[in-house]
């Protein structure tokens, strides 16, 4: 028998204690032995709650009992996660986490610490809730040199960009909508401003090439000044507006940015839609390979903290492969990449556009005073300047092909 510790009875970690309990023959047949949770951890008391005697209120009691093998964090933020993981880790005790925004941040220094100590460090939670993709970039995929990921990973902007071209409603009111759904938080920072998704593309360059990517040198833009107007160009040009985030390399340089962009019907992207994330793998011998689910919610991000902890059960006494070194990984500027870009304008700067940016493909969705372009292949440090020179640019959004 394991004893395993959850740290945080909230929206994940009751997720977790419920998975493991109404999954319990099938994770003890997985893991190879009984898996029994022995204590949770939380601040507050529940009582009536049917797991009510497990509660803790000191950490020391968890990180002390010899018998707690298998820790499984989720309290999110910074500290005292932190403090907790380091201190279980240099016991031999594996944790297992969605936390995101530590891993970013300390992922490497625990990736280490789990090694030195005979245990792991495991976040398959941490990018894309419920959705298998750390596992197979460190194990089914690694005879493939990667080279590109590009993913929608942040389901409340998915939500609403959808929202927003199904029923031509403006930001602010699909955003009320949202958090009244619980598909966004109170404060939504975080979520419509590209900081989530620029984390986990974070941690998805991190795992890919090795090396830390740093969260706060990759460039992010949110979608706050999408209009409901940019999806009729979006729709005259075939195309969908997504929260993209991206990883690139070429030619020996790293790209890493998180950004709005035009997608279209041929990009296996295009047709997630409203919470649902995805994550495009491109390999040099797989070519693209695209993982689909549910991004977030309290049972599917569960379910793969919970296989972390059948794989940490699995794994006793040795670390599994995967997670990467306290090198930086040196991220090259990502406005080199060349790419077209939409300009609208208003109709009188038209002609002033056109002496600027020269040639260019007119995009007409019928909207009064204003007109859109499809600019020529560039890279965004000519855009940025060529753009300058116009007075009045309403929208510009990036187009991937």
């Amino acid at each position: 028998m394991v004893k395993v510790a959850v740290l945080g009875y909230g929206t994940v970690g009751s997720g977790i204690v419920e998975v493991i309990k109404t999954n319990q023959k099938l994770i003890d047949e997985r893991a190879g032995q009984e898996v029994d949770i022995k204590y949770i951890l939380d601040l507050r008391d529940f009582p009536g709650d049917p797991y009510e005697s497990l509660v803790v209120h000191d950490a020391e009691v968890i990180l002390n009992d010899p018998e707690v093998s298998v820790i499984a964090e989720a309290m999110g933020g910074i500290e005292p996660a932190f403090t907790f993981t380091k201190k279980a880790l240099s016991a031999g005790k594996s944790v297992c986490t969605s936390n995101k925004e530590l891993v970013e941040k300390h992922g490497a220094e625990l990736c280490k610490l789990a090694k030195e100590n005979n245990c792991n460090y495991l976040f398959e939670a941490s990018v894309g809730g419920g959705i298998p993709i750390l596992r197979p970039l460190v194990s089914s995929l690694t005879g493939d040199h990667i080279d590109a990921v590009t993913g929608i990973l942040n389901g409340t902007t998915n939500y609403i960009l959808t929202k927003m071209d199904e029923d031509g409603s403006d930001f602010d009111a699909v955003l009320k909508e949202a958090q009244e759904m619980g598909y966004a938080e109170r404060n939504p920072e975080a979520d419509v401003e590209g900081y989530d998704a620029g984390r986990k593309i974070a941690i998805l360059a991190s795992l890919v090439t090795g090396k830390n990517a740093s969260f706060d040198k990759i460039y992010t833009e949110g979608i706050t000044a999408i209009r409901p107007e940019d999806f009729a160009y979006a729709r005259a040009m075939k195309k969908m507006i997504r929260l993209l985030a991206i990883y690139r390399e070429k030619n020996g340089a790293f790209y890493a940015y998180v950004a709005p962009a035009m997608i279209g019907r041929d990009n296996p992207l295009y047709g997630v839609r409203d919470v649902f994330n995805a994550i495009l793998v491109h390999g040099n011998m797989l070519g693209d390979a695209m993982f689909y689910g549910a991004g977030a919610g309290k049972l599917p991000t569960a379910s793969a903290v919970v296989g972390d902890v059948v794989d940490a059960v699995r794994s006793l006494g040795k670390t599994l492969p995967g997670g990467w070194v306290e090198e930086e990984l040196e991220l090259t500027d990502h406005r080199v990449r060349k790419k077209r870009f939409l300009v609208v304008v208003a109709e009188e700067e038209a002609e002033t556009f056109l002496q600027v940016f020269g040639t260019c493909d007119k995009i007409d969705a019928g909207l009064k005073g204003e007109i859109g372009f499809l600019t020529k292949e560039m890279d965004e440090i000519a855009f940025e300047e060529k753009s300058s020179k116009i007075n009045n640019v309403i929208t510009r959004i990036r187009v991937e092909d």
